[in-house]
């Protein structure tokens, strides 16, 4: 089993920056692929940051690009989502989320197998 707490969501203006955090605990955190997702009101759960199965490289869908950065402190066992220039649209609950490498994909929300409870983020214009 693997628990994750999330911390550090708010409400900021737009072009506002906060940090997310995500404290893993449980099984060894190092072997665990870690991603971000969000939900707004009325949509579906989206990716939004992962890191590949290897921890080499880092995804992001289209809309974070070059705003948003996932890291990793395996020694804290926390991932971190910085999130920069902040819009009204990226308003949503925020979750970590972990899976197994070998399994799935780091884009797919059915590909994790657990998630924390989440974090508001509000971006006010």
């Amino acid at each position: 089993q693997v628990q994750l707490v999330e911390s550090g969501g708010g409400v900021v203006q737009a072009g506002g920056s906060l940090r997310l955090s995500c404290l893993a605990s449980g099984r060894i955190f190092s072997r665990y692929v870690m991603g971000w997702f969000r939900q707004a009101p009325g949509k579906e759960r989206e990716f939004v940051a992962a890191f590949s199965w290897n921890g080499d490289s880092t995804y992001y869908t289209d809309s974070v690009k070059g705003r948003f950065t996932i890291s990793r402190d395996n020694a804290k066992t926390t991932v971190y989502l910085l999130m920069n220039s902040l819009r009204p649209e990226d308003t949503a609950v925020y979750y970590c989320a972990a899976r197994a490498p070998g399994t799935g994909s780091s884009w797919n929300v059915d590909s994790y197998d657990y998630w924390g409870q989440g974090t508001q983020v509000t971006v006010s214009s």
